[in-house]
């Protein structure tokens, strides 16, 4: 199964607490995805020296659901649906549902 959202893409918070917001995909995970420097929880962690980890407060993000993120498109300069198209190669790619045009290179 292929899905709409992949690590690297640029994408818009559209409800919660950082509606607005955007970043990229760090990790998706499940139905669940990182977005860097988008809902930042701070962690109380114990110092590990075998693998020389400092201990403290550690900010780092916290997963969001994969529907409260939007693909970002930047010839809109918004968040946009997508969709899916098979080419006449046989390439199955995903497209922006407004426009049609190919995410994907």
């Amino acid at each position: 199964m292929m899905n709409r959202i992949r690590k690297g893409d640029h994408v818009v918070v559209t409800t919660g607490k950082n509606k607005g917001q955007r970043g990229d995909v760090l990790r998706v995970d499940g139905e669940r995805v990182f977005v860097s420097n988008v809902n930042l929880i701070k962690r109380h962690t114990k110092p590990n020296p075998q693998a020389n980890q400092a201990g403290g407060i550690v900010e780092r993000e916290a997963s969001i659901h994969i529907s409260n993120v939007m693909l970002f498109n930047p010839a809109t300069n918004k968040g946009e649906r997508v969709g899916f198209k098979t080419l006449e190669d046989g390439r199955k790619v995903r497209v922006y549902a407004s426009s049609g045009e190919v995410v994907d290179a």
